[in-house]
């Protein structure tokens, strides 16, 4: 308020043009707010928040939902696998070796990317693989379990396609451990793509082929310090179920890989 002893009384033209800047500035200020309010901008919050998406982990970038809200496995880009370095291949076989004890520190995309590759990686523009099938059926699927849920392995794409957006890991084997470990593969026969053999027949070569992705895994871990276990002892029809495979593709045998546990 003005201090009227020293300035004098305020004239009445000088209140009413006072009151007409007061009530022009709430006719301006109103409807922008209202406007802000209906079409739901953001408002000014504290400046020490932090959002959501700041706050999102690699994991929550993996899940998406579709229309009918249900997540699902968005599908991950690996990296180019690494195909220089590594231990040589005498030393590795040297330090092979079977552990069932893990960290359940997770395995960084390119760490996977590389061990895929070797595990059944396409290694020829023919589109051949780094271990052998029977007449090239290539029928072996390598699926990785891991706590965000199941994806295959495309060797083509490089790519880790979603398959079930829910943590399996404990339906991949009956070991205590199973459960914990970072990534649990799951070598799967596709039985379509081997044409009109016997059951019999496909049943050898299906053991077979896996043989060698197995142990393709086996060495690149003794390569790069990791540990792994392949595993046998798994409730097949329960597996299959929980991956949601066809009736024509058979679950052959589980592998655990992650670092070794301190």
């Amino acid at each position: 308020m003005m201090n009227t002893k020293l300035f004098g009384a305020v004239p009445p033209s000088l209140k009413l043009w006072r009151t007409s800047i007061l009530v022009l500035a709430g006719l301006l200020i109103w409807p922008v707010q209202t406007f802000a309010e209906d079409v739901n901008l953001p408002v000014a919050k504290d400046v020490n928040s932090t959002s959501t998406s700041a706050k999102a982990t690699v994991d929550e970038a993996a899940m998406d939902a579709n229309a009918g809200g249900e997540q699902v496995l968005k599908a991950i880009e690996l990296p180019k696998p690494q195909m220089e370095g590594g231990k040589p291949l005498m030393q590795a076989l040297k330090d092979r070796k079977t552990s069932r004890e893990f960290s359940s520190e997770k395995l960084p995309l390119q760490v996977l990317s590389n061990m895929l590759w070797a595990a059944n990686g396409v290694n020829r523009p023919d589109g051949k693989r780094t271990a052998p099938t029977a007449m090239n059926k290539q029928e072996i699927d390598v699926y990785v379990a891991m706590a965000e849920g199941l994806y295959l392995y495309d060797a083509k794409a490089n790519t880790l396609v979603g398959v079930v957006a829910e943590d399996i890991r404990a339906a991949t084997g009956k070991q205590p451990f199973v459960k914990d470990a970072p990534v649990n593969l799951v070598f799967v026969a596709d039985y379509a793509k081997m044409g009109g053999m016997p059951d019999s027949v496909k049943d050898f070569y299906a053991a077979t082929d896996t043989g060698y992705v197995s142990q393709n895994v086996y060495l690149y871990c003794a390569s790069e310090g990791l540990a792994t276990v392949v595993r046998g002892m798994v409730d097949k029809p329960a597996c299959q179920a929980a991956m949601k495979l066809r009736a024509d593709q058979k679950v052959i045998l589980a592998q655990t890989v992650g670092y070794p546990k301190k």
